[in-house]
């Protein structure tokens, strides 16, 4: 296979963003059919269909998600280099050498407690480093997602056992955080509380443990987010299990009670590309989410 030029790859990705050829070729300044013939270009070097053409637009094929995702990868490798080569040039002791974005994608609690104090560190030793911080609902295929898409440079994830690194990526732990009981202050009861719950609570981490507790009654009440439960808790409209990260700064209204031996766990961590894992920017990253991790 012929490789695909920088500017081919840019084209698969405008298409993708715009969901048609017309906004790509408008997003680009090129002609339409400029736009057609790159695409029809690509896919007969790879082999596949990237695109379902119909009257709606275009939408990229299973096949064109993947192409498009490592598109997005090569061509912040491309930013990356010339990046890394400045960096270098300017010699090793020269902490505000590294320079440019780092995207970053991040659940919300994560978002909230452990990588606020890990990018003040990072902005003292490299103020040329620009972190750009996205929130995204850890469901699904999550920050991880993100990673694989070429979105992000760097994603903080839940990862464990029953919910691995995917193979494409690398990571590593950054803390082991506990599920508590958590309920209005000073309630003489609070296990016969109706439950609050949130999407991401019901993870592969509590599955197994959830389901054996006799005393857990079905959700009354979903909310968006952990913070929105962790609200209604405090106005005593129920109880929630939720983990560590979710209950730091909880008010004085909101009491945690331990679960137990047997209480589940989860596993916060970051994932990365093999590639990106050796950059620069996300070795320092890495560094100071360790120790916020710690």
């Amino acid at each position: 296979m012929t490789d695909l030029a920088p500017h081919e790859l840019r084209v698969l990705l405008a298409v993708e963003e715009a969901g048609s050829f017309s906004g790509a070729a408008a997003a680009l300044g090129m002609t339409q059919s400029a736009v057609s013939h790159a695409v029809r270009t690509a896919e007969g070097r790879i082999g596949a269909v990237l695109f379902d053409r119909g009257r709606t637009g275009a939408r990229p094929t299973q096949a064109g998600t993947s192409a498009v995702g490592y598109a997005r990868r090569v061509l912040r490798l491309l930013e990356l280099m010339g990046e890394e080569a400045r960096a270098a040039a300017a010699g090793p002791g020269e902490s505000g050498a590294v320079t440019g974005p780092l995207r970053i994608a991040a659940f919300r609690s994560a978002a909230l407690h452990l990588l606020p104090p890990a990018l003040e560190r990072l902005r003292a030793r490299h103020p040329g480093i620009r972190p750009v911080v996205r929130v995204v609902r850890e469901v699904g295929r999550g920050t991880a997602g993100e990673v694989l898409d070429g979105r992000a440079d760097l994603g903080i994830a839940t990862i464990g056992t029953s919910s691995p690194v995917p193979k494409e990526l690398v990571g590593g732990v950054l803390r082991e955080e506990e599920y508590a009981l958590v309920h209005p202050a000073g309630h003489p009861a609070p296990r016969t509380l109706p439950l609050l719950d949130w999407a991401e609570s019901c993870t592969s981490y509590t599955r197994d443990w959830w389901a054996a507790q006799d005393w857990i009654p079905s959700a009354t009440v979903e909310a968006e987010d952990d913070g929105a439960v962790l609200s209604m808790v405090s106005r005593g409209l129920g109880m929630a299990i939720m983990p560590g990260l979710s209950l730091e700064g909880a008010p004085d209204t909101v009491a945690v009670t331990a679960l137990g031996p047997e209480r589940p766990t989860r596993s916060v961590g970051y994932v990365t590309t093999p590639e990106l894992a050796r950059s620069l920017a996300v070795r320092a990253l890495i560094r100071e989410l360790r120790v916020s991790g710690g």
